[in-house]
């Protein structure tokens, strides 16, 4: 079997089933994210273990009390981001890196921020286990955003918040998207925003469940449970 991006591993024929079956059967359409997740190995972002169920139809326990999302949500995501290849991309929740590996593929650089240093050590060792480059995994509160390399053309949010934090809509660039799950707790609206002329359009995606976003424009620690 073949742990990186270079050649075919024993996963292929998992991949190509998840992306027909999963994701292009259920509308997303965009070739480039569609041949990034053919190519991308799940399996080496999921625990040991779990590398048999990398390619359901569901989310996965990644550690910590966070998930690894579904793939067809991963797909929307990435896809209504629009990304171009010289795109520079700020992901708030780094998680296992699966979603900073397609970003990878996609565009010029990423910026992904992870709350949990265990979580953010996981993904580097992940990451380079995949043979991924062009992504700088930070660790801090994603809900502050990082102005050292904004602004940004595209920001995803991987976990969810009551609102839309200000500095992560500050930090987007004039004509950037950026694509979060904001709500309750329990249930949250995927929402899209593009910014034009400093102003921000919002444009509902329909249902979905995250873990909640945790930080000063987030919900606090102890509203979380």
């Amino acid at each position: 079997m073949r742990d990186d991006m270079t050649g075919t591993d024993r996963f292929t024929r998992e991949r190509e089933e998840m992306v027909e079956f999963q994701v292009r059967a259920r509308g997303v359409r965009d070739e480039r994210v569609l041949a990034a997740m053919r190519k991308v190995p799940r399996h080496l972002f999921v625990p040991k273990g779990f590398e048999r169920a990398a390619y359901e139809d569901r989310p996965l326990p990644i550690g910590e009390g966070q998930t690894i999302s579904q793939p067809y949500i991963v797909a929307v995501m990435t896809e209504q981001l629009e990304l171009q290849p010289e795109d520079r991309v700020l992901e708030v929740g780094t998680g296992s890196g699966y979603q900073a590996a397609l970003l990878a593929e996609l565009a010029g650089s990423v910026i992904s921020i992870e709350r949990l240093a265990s979580l953010a050590d996981q993904a580097h060792k992940n990451l380079a286990r995949a043979g991924v480059t062009g992504v700088q995994v930070v660790v801090g509160d994603g809900t502050e955003g990082y102005s050292p390399e904004a602004p940004y053309d595209a920001i995803i949010v991987t976990a969810a918040s009551p609102g839309i934090p200000q500095p992560l809509i500050d930090q987007l660039a004039e004509g950037g998207r950026l694509i979060a799950p904001v709500g309750p707790r329990e249930c949250q609206d995927l929402i899209k925003l593009v910014k034009r002329k400093g102003r921000v359009e919002s444009i509902p995606l329909g249902g979905v469940c995250f873990v909640p976003l945790i930080g000063q424009f987030g919900w606090r620690g102890e509203d979380s449970s």
